[in-house]
């Protein structure tokens, strides 16, 4: 059998992964934003997943549609969740600049603007685990939380990649129609299924 050079796999990767990124713009403007978000983003981390455990033959298109419109329903009434306790973090922010000054407002605020990133964490971890495993709703936004807290050297190496992502696209800011979520998808994913595999074994050796 003849060997695909090299160049033209690289070159169809890339395809594949501009593929997947626009899928997830478009997809995500079809529920108008705040109802595409979370079901386009079940659907691209299923997709990268798959292709960080080698099955790299599927249909991305056909894939990426099956999977948000089968998981539209579900993947938002838990986004709901999300959203709700954003909107009251960032009410409870608004007040504390607003209304409150001193020592105790700053603290206050380093306290609410921790309480964000463990949020926008415990999001990027959902979408991990909510592709993986079988889960209840309430499961799956506990664990969110949990892995956010609790695997800290997995949640530094997420967010020192999501740093470096960002500092890549506002360098090159017209990377961020082809890469803006494709990128840290994959590297969500690719840190999550390690955490995951660990946690595994070590459930296995008890």
């Amino acid at each position: 059998m003849k060997k695909v050079p090299w160049m033209i796999v690289v070159c169809e990767w890339i395809w594949r992964a501009i593929l997947a990124n626009l899928y997830w713009i478009a997809f995500t403007i079809l529920g108008l934003g705040v109802f595409g978000f979370f079901p386009a983003s079940v659907a691209l981390f299923t997709i990268v997943r798959k292709w960080l455990r080698k099955d790299t033959d599927l249909p991305v298109w056909k894939t990426f549609k099956q999977v948000y419109f089968k998981e539209w329903k579900r993947s938002n009434g838990i986004g709901l969740v999300f959203y709700s306790i954003g909107l009251f973090l960032f009410v409870d922010i608004r007040i504390a600049e607003q209304l409150m000054t001193g020592v105790f407002a700053s603290l206050l605020l380093i306290i609410l603007y921790s309480l964000i990133f463990v949020l926008l964490m415990a999001v990027g971890y959902f979408f991990a685990i909510y592709v993986h495993y079988e889960l209840s709703n309430k499961e799956y936004i506990r664990q969110s939380f949990l892995f956010t807290v609790t695997s800290l050297p997995s949640t530094l190496l997420i967010g020192i990649g999501l740093i470096f992502i960002g500092y890549v696209m506002n360098r090159y800011p017209g990377l961020v129609l082809f890469i803006s979520a494709v990128a840290p998808a994959l590297w969500m994913m690719k840190v999550c299924l390690g955490r995951f595999a660990s946690l595994e074994k070590r459930l296995q050796q008890q």
